[in-house]
């Protein structure tokens, strides 16, 4: 059999909805962006959204717009895809990079707490949540959460929830707790536009700042300059702003995925629990830590990670399951071990422990909703064989 790492679902309103744009004339950011822009931040109970054409957009948006500039620190762990410390650069802010939870491969509270004690003059913290389970954000059971920790230090919150649609923490949807919350709506996401991303936020300043340095630091969007049916051309340029809109062929492929959203993470939700079933028990594999209700995951990936003592190294665990026609990847090579960062930052993988554990033996599986049960099985059955259980 032949199962690839991921494998997107168009199966539902998304060639009505491109067709409708294609007929309407106007292909770039409008009215289907908008609708996209509102449904979505109805989904996720956020008041404002700002489509983009990627979570790396929103997440430059989002910095940009909280004030961090030239000489500023931002938290970050160094688990994470480049994307969410490069934002920092951008701005010419320094990310000071931190370890995480050796089995949700996320920041926890205490991490947090330490990082600002010795980091106070940190002015953001960026959460990342990871795989589909999200950060704890609010108190639990007495334990503070993130968002505690971030208000007594006057610290603020971005959220990289690039793996997080649609994932529930504490009765509540990812995109409603931190000052904003970016998405991610790439090929390979729970809800695909091609490209894409997402701005979500409760501050209208910072949503109105979004707005207009996603399109040039124009104050006025190009649809009404462009559809009013009186002579309307004047705009302002407020600051010297960037490309990064939403085109509506994008949106459309968008809205149809957002229809389907729920139905498509319970059908990754069923390769998730197989493989937590079936390949529980293999002394030399450790799967990944679920600590939320299988109904608030979003499922984007399952990362298992090949100890030591199994008989196969991980990247040749990896090599030997393409053998058998099983698409892998690595979620990720930490930034720490990324040369710019290492050498900038004079970073030591001694500092970063857990981290460390983890990257050395990481492999996440192939999780998509078109897998079938004899691809499971298949893929299990591989896995077994390669690890010699």
């Amino acid at each position: 059999m032949r199962i690839p790492f991921a494998k997107i679902d168009c199966s539902g309103n998304e060639k009505a909805y491109v067709q409708s744009v294609l007929d309407s004339g106007w292909l770039t950011t409008a009215g289907r962006a908008f609708e996209f822009e509102n449904r979505f931040g109805e989904a996720v109970g956020a008041e404002f959204a700002c489509a983009v054409n990627s979570c790396t957009a929103a997440l430059h948006l989002g910095l940009e717009a909280m004030g961090v500039g030239p000489g500023d620190k931002v938290l970050v762990q160094s688990m994470t895809f480049t994307a969410s410390a490069e934002i920092i650069r951008y701005l010419g802010a320094d990310p000071v990079f931190l370890d995480c939870d050796p089995q949700m491969r996320l920041v926890t509270p205490e991490i947090v707490e330490d990082a600002v004690r010795r980091h106070p003059e940190a002015k953001v913290l960026i959460v990342v949540h990871f795989g589909g389970q999200a950060v704890q954000m609010a108190d639990e059971s007495g334990r503070p959460g993130i968002l505690s920790v971030c208000r007594k230090h006057g610290l603020k919150i971005l959220e990289d929830a690039a793996h997080a649609f649609p994932t529930r923490h504490a009765g509540k949807m990812i995109g409603s707790f931190g000052d904003v919350t970016c998405f991610s709506f790439y090929a390979n996401k729970t809800i695909t536009t091609g490209e894409g991303g997402m701005l979500v936020t409760d501050d209208e300043s910072v949503w109105e700042r979004a707005k207009a340095m996603r399109l040039h630091g124009i104050n006025r969007d190009i649809w009404d300059r462009y559809s009013s049916t009186k002579p309307n051309w004047e705009y302002d340029v407020i600051a010297p702003g960037f490309k990064y809109n939403m085109p509506d062929v994008n949106a459309a492929i968008g809205l149809a995925q957002l229809e389907r959203a729920e139905e498509l993470r319970k059908a990754r939700e069923k390769c998730c629990r197989y493989y937590h079933e079936h390949l529980a028990g293999i002394d030399c594999l450790e799967l990944p830590d679920i600590r939320c209700a299988w109904e608030d995951h979003a499922c984007h990936l399952y990362p298992v990670i090949v100890k030591e003592k199994a008989p196969v190294s991980r990247n040749a665990f990896i090599e030997a399951m393409g053998d058998y026609g099983v698409g892998t990847s690595v979620h990720y090579k930490p930034l720490h071990r990324m040369t710019y960062y290492r050498d900038l930052y004079e970073l030591n993988p001694d500092d970063f422990p857990n981290t460390e554990y983890i990257w050395k033996g990481t492999v996440s599986l192939p999780v998509y909703p078109g897998l079938s049960e004899e691809g499971l099985e298949y893929t299990c059955s591989a896995v077994k064989r390669v690890l010699r259980a």
